[in-house]
């Protein structure tokens, strides 16, 4: 690749994640010096390369797609000692004979690592956390529809909420991520927000796994308050700040 290329196309990359969702004839006008041939053949590489995601008539950043930092891929090789933490306390709350959910993400994912083999209902939106439960031989695993994201390995969108609306459990693991006392949890995808909204409302008990780190940090989407949720399980460096607010709203702290 010529040193122009790549910085063009970084350029691209850059101007794609500042505004979050683009059209191409923003991109043009961003590059008026490019053709459309060499700017179709760009975004094609970057979506290849996973850096932005090309949609019909434009182009949209990783995160406001996937909701998240960053590709799942890449989460789940950072905290991952904090992650098995979080999940050998979350299985704790699996009983014999419940209905669970569990939200996608990595951190669900370390949770259904460390599932006991004991006769469960589970259902998931994750790709990767039916994997995870699949060695299992007493956990009957159903997944809801959807569409398929290919960066954070799950399915989403009208369909996976309209399955959600027919169903409910007795646990729900949800992933966020981030938290801010003014506005509650939150993520950076619309459809991923609207999905767990809707996990929230078919939920007996709704457990949020979130290490400490996502404290304070702020994302677009909110998905609920604090006080929506029942448990919050962490790695144990929470603020003291938090815990006395989770107190306040009666939330239980593991």
């Amino acid at each position: 690749m010529s040193s122009s290329m790549k910085e063009r196309r970084d350029g691209i990359v850059l101007f794609v994640n500042s505004e979050g969702s683009v059209t191409f004839g923003q991109i043009k006008k961003a590059f008026p010096g490019v053709s459309e041939m060499t700017l179709r053949t760009d975004l094609k590489a970057l979506d290849e390369a996973r850096l932005i995601v090309r949609t019909h008539g434009g182009a949209r950043s990783v995160e406001y797609v996937v909701g998240t930092d960053d590709l799942l891929l890449n989460r789940s090789t950072r905290n991952v000692e904090e992650k098995a933490a979080i999940a050998r306390k979350a299985k704790g709350l699996v009983r014999p004979d419940s209905t669970i959910f569990l939200d996608s993400g990595s951190t669900t994912t370390a949770l259904a690592r460390e599932l006991d083999d004991v006769r469960t209902l589970a259902f998931t939106n994750s790709l990767t956390c039916a994997a995870e439960l699949a060695r299992l031989e007493r956990v009957r695993t159903i997944m809801v529809g959807g569409s398929l994201n290919r960066y954070s390995m799950s399915l989403n969108g009208s369909k996976t909420v309209e399955d959600v609306g027919s169903l409910s459990f007795d646990l729900l693991f949800l992933g966020v991520t981030s938290f801010q006392s003014a506005t509650g949890f939150a993520c950076g995808s619309d459809d991923e927000a609207a999905l767990k909204r809707a996990l929230i409302a078919h939920a007996e008990k709704t457990v949020v796994l979130m290490d400490s780190s996502k404290l304070g940090q702020r994302s677009t989407f909110k998905i609920c308050d604090l006080a929506d949720v029942d448990y919050v399980v962490s790695d144990g460096n929470l603020t003291e700040h938090f815990k006395k607010y989770c107190e306040e709203a009666e939330v239980t702290v593991l």
